[in-house]
């Protein structure tokens, strides 16, 4: 009988490690591990170290590394499977998540002289302290007409990777100075795997100004931005990048020890952690945006051409899969939301009835927000939380709560943010087709549609869409991480040759969908100019006081 053949994907998010051991044949889910990162997302206080200003949210790479020291382990035992026959490894990182290292690779962080120094940690994806870098960004790349301003839609934004250097060389030029290297995290992994650097072309096509074909803007762009940066490209930034899929190296001997894995097994270039979910839900062709769904959202279609749409992420060339057009949108907060009113909004009162339910808040305040009817609490909210990505790309947006009473109960609440998140999306999709990119159908997987199923039936009810779901929600992104590593191995190992073949192999959708309730659908068309008017209003610069009322803020916490 010819041995089973396995693939290990591993997905790195916001709180936690994930670790997935899948039969290549057919993707089947064989085990799995969760490592939650010691350190969180450090957003108050550097540990051991001083206290964080507003809108920063760094990581610590050691996290990273214990992923993989204690997750692939367990996920092996929890498979029962023998590790040598592991043919190929996967991994997917957030994005733009990305760390200043020395040229071996080992983190300013971990140096005695520069622990305590914030910018030598990772900048998380959500960092948002680098809004003053992004507007000078978008300021010069407009002056100079640069092709990276159209690639994401009109304005670079603060979450990504050059916001987050620039503001490293304003306000620490010894950090900068030091930093031999700027990495994405993504590839940071992969370089530790394998020990060489090669880092990916999805980052680098999203997050970093890179144009397939071309390259980077140029020196004087740079120089612009900062004297200290006009040699970055080639100095701190390499200009060789690698496509999805591609084999990175073989699993060093050091990590095949720690991991029980075979020296040499295949490790893919790195990725994005919502780009690998895509073919994980079988979409290969135009036509179907995938929503992973999780802290916040991340949006991505399909095209068969390139077209310039309002407040883009990114539109890559071969940025999900090859031969196609990969666009990204997102909303920055989603189920960061729902996080923060269980915690900060929710009355001791519905906590208490949750629990004489023997319920927890969440299902309890979900029960109840579903016996509502669309329009029926009287309340509209922008979700703004963390302000916006698509299609604004603004991180100084803030919420709005619109039509509170006396009488406003938890659950309508809870109801209205949801269905601002719902708005947000449709948003997003009318940007799309209002440059003549379809979106036909939605996918959607990661941890909301698994635990929510009020969200997503709002969702539907909202765009009018059908809404189908990833048979694997909430370890997508680790088996597309892993369909990668089967792709890295190749055909002749087991593998196969190409993301197309392994997605027909390896991807399942669910039998159960969302169908939108044209009734419902009907009060939503109602209220959704109402959403718009709202998001015009106070996101495009007729009212600044979102903005005005967050420096306002961040004055008087600096003088207190």
């Amino acid at each position: 009988m010819a041995k089973e053949k396995l693939a290990v994907g591993i997905d790195y998010g916001t709180e936690s490690g994930r670790v997935v051991v899948v039969r290549v044949r057919n993707g089947e889910e064989l085990g799995s591990a969760v490592i939650p990162y010691p350190n969180g997302v450090i957003d108050e206080r550097l540990p051991g170290g001083p206290p964080l200003e507003p809108d920063w949210a760094l990581q610590n790479p050691r996290d990273y590394l214990r992923v993989v020291e204690e997750g692939v382990p367990k996920a092996l035992k929890s498979a029962g499977v023998r590790p040598e026959d592991v043919i190929g490894i996967g991994t997917d990182f957030t994005a733009s998540s990305p760390l200043p290292v020395k040229h071996d690779g080992t983190p300013l962080s971990f140096l005695p002289q520069l622990k305590k120094s914030p910018h030598a940690w990772v900048k998380l994806w959500k960092h948002h302290a680098a809004q003053p870098e992004a507007n000078r960004i978008n300021e010069i790349g407009r002056e100079r007409d640069e092709e990276f301003i159209r690639i994401y839609g009109g304005k670079y934004s603060s979450e990504w990777f050059f916001s987050k250097l620039l503001q490293i060389t304003n306000e620490a030029p010894g950090v900068y100075d030091a930093t031999d290297r700027f990495i994405e995290a993504a590839d940071w992994i992969v370089w530790q795997l394998t020990g060489e650097e090669k880092r990916n072309s999805c980052t680098a096509g999203y997050k970093a100004m890179w144009v397939k074909g071309k390259g980077f803007p140029s020196p004087d762009f740079f120089g612009a931005l900062h004297p200290r940066m006009k040699d970055v490209i080639g100095a701190k930034v390499p200009e060789t990048y690698h496509p999805l899929g591609q084999r990175a190296g073989g699993l060093t001997p050091y990590w095949a020890k720690q991991t029980g894995l075979g020296p040499g097994t295949p490790v893919s270039i790195g990725n994005v952690d919502a780009h690998v979910a895509v073919p994980a839900c079988t979409v290969t062709a135009p036509g179907s945006m995938v929503m992973i769904m999780g802290t916040s959202i991340c949006h991505l279609l399909l095209g068969a051409d390139r077209q310039m749409v309002e407040g883009m992420c990114g539109t890559v060339e071969d940025g999900v899969v090859p031969g196609l057009w990969g666009y990204e949108a997102g909303q920055s907060a989603v189920g960061d939301i729902f996080a923060w009113f269980f915690e900060n909004g929710a009355p001791e009162r519905a906590a208490r009835e949750a629990r004489r339910r023997k319920a927890g808040i969440a299902e309890w305040l979900e029960r109840r927000a579903a016996a509502l009817k669309p329009g029926q609490s009287g309340l509209l909210a922008l979700d703004w939380w963390n302000g916006n990505r698509s299609i604004l790309v603004d991180a100084d947006l803030t919420g709005v709560l619109v039509g509170m009473r006396l009488t406003t109960r938890a659950e309508e609440i809870y109801r209205a943010l949801m269905e601002a998140t719902a708005f947000g999306t449709r948003q997003i999709i009318r940007a799309f087709e209002s440059q003549g990119v379809a979106v036909e159908n939605l996918f959607a997987c990661g941890g909301l549609p698994e635990r929510n199923h009020l969200l997503m039936q709002i969702y539907a009810d909202v765009t009018g869409r059908e809404i189908k779901l990833a048979k694997s929600l909430q370890t997508c992104s680790a088996l597309g991480a892993a369909m990668h590593g089967a792709v890295a191995a190749g055909r002749q190992a087991g593998g196969y040759d190409s993301i197309f073949d392994a997605a027909k192999q390896m991807a399942h959708v669910q039998n159960f969908t969302y169908r939108p309730r044209r009734e419902h659908h009907e009060v939503y068309n109602r209220l959704f100019p109402e959403y718009q008017a709202l998001h015009d209003y106070f996101g495009r610069g007729s009212n600044d006081v979102m903005k005005r009322l967050k420096a306002l803020r961040g004055q008087v916490a600096t003088t207190v």
